[in-house]
């Protein structure tokens, strides 16, 4: 599928697996946006009628609804042109407050006006959405939900997961994050069919947990494993890479992690370097600066997940929950 980009760049190399990659670069002056192109285009002869093209975000939401909504709406249309059929945002890509309460007092319902938003989004681009978490109404005034939602390409939201994991932490060297003070955690694993597979639906946090990533992938039947994010600088020096890289190789999905990236306020700045991951658990999608605006793109290559999972064929070896309780006795 050729790309349609103007004033594109393009490159091709192999890799040290002689692997065909195409990769385009597109720069943009207004503040150094970047879209990217490192997907993997060529495994074997079957990929061309046995893949499809993903986008991801990397971005910095600011407390404006409105200028958030502009810089989506541009990366969408740009994630349309390269041939994505799905677009993954990060965590909080709507809004990121300044202020201890700006957050709930913004927080709506699905059907509200600000998600109705981007589902006419959705519909004019023509492409899928997946918006992880967004500041949905809690049960009451003082709590939300951050909620991770899909919407397809006809405007209609198809799912919604609630995260389950909140960000309760005393980050080492940084400060103290106490999400649960105002946010209601979720209780449901959630997974949808999409054009680009299987999806499995997480935010953030989630990350940490990888039976939930079992869940999705061996109870569900998870081949694409979202994880949008606004980590910290100093747990995405850390952790961010190797906690992705991990849950792609020990559930055999391709992960998507939409990042949100650099100094939102005074008070608060994201660790960026949104990745595309394969099953092997190679990088196959990521910006070439981890804090700039812009996407990167990426083909999902059914038959490498279907060749990972006959090779190394986990689900059939791993050991269901009664065994490791009787094993512990």
């Amino acid at each position: 599928m050729p790309f349609c980009l103007y004033n594109c760049r393009f490159y091709v190399h192999l890799n040290s697996n002689r692997t065909l990659l195409l990769c385009l670069t597109r720069h943009v002056r207004s503040r150094s946006l970047t879209v990217q192109s490192s997907g993997i285009i060529s495994r074997d002869p079957a990929m061309a009628s046995n893949s499809v093209r993903v986008a991801a975000v990397q971005m910095t939401s600011i407390n404006d609804l409105a200028a958030n909504f502009a810089t989506c709406s541009r990366l969408a249309k740009e994630a349309v042109a390269a041939g994505a059929k799905l677009v993954c945002f990060p965590e909080s890509f709507s809004f990121i407050a300044a202020k201890d309460g700006e957050s709930v007092k913004l927080a709506e319902p699905l059907d509200g006006p600000i998600m109705q938003r981007y589902c006419l989004l959705a519909r004019e681009a023509g492409i899928w959405l997946s918006l992880g978490g967004f500041q949905e109404k809690g049960s009451d005034d003082a709590h939300l939900r951050n909620t991770h939602v899909i919407i397809d390409d006809s405007g209609n939201i198809r799912s919604s997961y609630s995260k389950i994991h909140l960000f309760d932490v005393d980050v080492p060297g940084g400060r103290v994050y106490k999400e649960s003070s105002f946010t209601e955690p979720g209780n449901d694993i959630v997974a949808v069919d999409s054009p680009v597979g299987r999806l499995g639906l997480s935010v953030c946090y989630d990350l940490r947990f990888p039976e939930l990533y079992q869940q999705l992938r061996f109870q569900h039947e998870a081949q694409i494993l979202l994880v949008p994010s606004a980590f910290t600088t100093i747990t995405g020096q850390a952790h961010w890479e190797i906690l992705l890289r991990a849950r792609a190789i020990e559930t055999q999905c391709y992960v998507i992690a939409a990042a949100q990236a650099g100094k939102h306020n005074e008070k608060r700045e994201s660790y960026g370097d949104t990745l595309i991951i394969d099953p092997w658990g190679t990088v196959v999608g990521r910006l070439p600066d981890r804090i700039s605006t812009g996407i990167t793109v990426a083909d999902i290559d059914f038959s490498l997940i279907d060749s990972v999972r006959a090779k190394i064929p986990i689900a059939k070896q791993r050991k269901l929950i009664e065994f490791w309780k009787s094993a512990s006795l």
